[in-house]
């Protein structure tokens, strides 16, 4: 079995990272959409979402198979959501954006693991709210943010000019319990009652 697991990208990754992102921006347009054929998102963008520790990547078996940016700050571009609105608009929430799974790796099920472990690392921040938004040709983002029980909430905009409206979709998980940290002498305890 392959060793798969979730990391914050480092600066060495971003080679790899522009692989999947341009493979990405080639079947977007193959499929008819718009999205990403403007430039954006670059090399730029990757660099400061690593600066800012919000970029991940999923690793298989040593390999950048998945990269996502997870953006615990407000995302300006959802202020106005139009056609809906938000579930809750006043809690804090995190957002996924940049989402690209490896041409190597495509229809593995690596998004599942990716977004699975992106909604560890917000609820381990404290988030319960989780929003991103898609291009209404993206079927394939469509599919998995709907798996992952996201529900539309609205359209917004982004700054595209080919095409700025973009589906709208949030996440809200109930928070049952309080995360307690856990450091390395969490079993001391039992250890002291041998």
């Amino acid at each position: 079995m392959a060793e798969v697991y979730l990391r914050r990208a480092q600066t060495q990754d971003l080679a790899a990272i522009m692989k999947i992102i341009n493979d990405a921006k080639k079947l977007l347009k193959k499929n008819g959409s718009p999205q990403w054929q403007n430039g954006y998102p670059d090399r730029e963008t990757f660099a400061q979402d690593i600066a800012m520790q919000a970029n991940w990547v999923l690793i298989n078996d040593n390999e950048v198979a998945a990269t996502a940016t997870l953006q615990l700050t407000p995302e300006p571009t959802y202020r106005n959501i139009a056609q809906g609105q938000w579930q809750q608009p006043d809690e804090p929430y995190a957002t996924i954006h940049r989402v690209a799974i490896s041409s190597n790796y495509r229809g593995q099920g690596l998004s599942k693991l990716l977004f699975s472990n992106l909604l560890t690392v917000g609820q381990m921040q404290g988030i319960n709210n989780f929003r991103v938004d898609t291009h209404r040709h993206n079927k394939a983002m469509q599919h998995i943010v709907e798996n992952f029980n996201f529900k539309k909430r609205g359209i917004i905009k982004v700054n595209d000019q080919n095409d700025p409206e973009r589906l709208a979709y949030e996440l809200n998980l109930v928070n049952h319990h309080k995360l307690t940290k856990i450091n390395n002498n969490f079993m001391q305890p039992l250890i002291d009652r041998l």
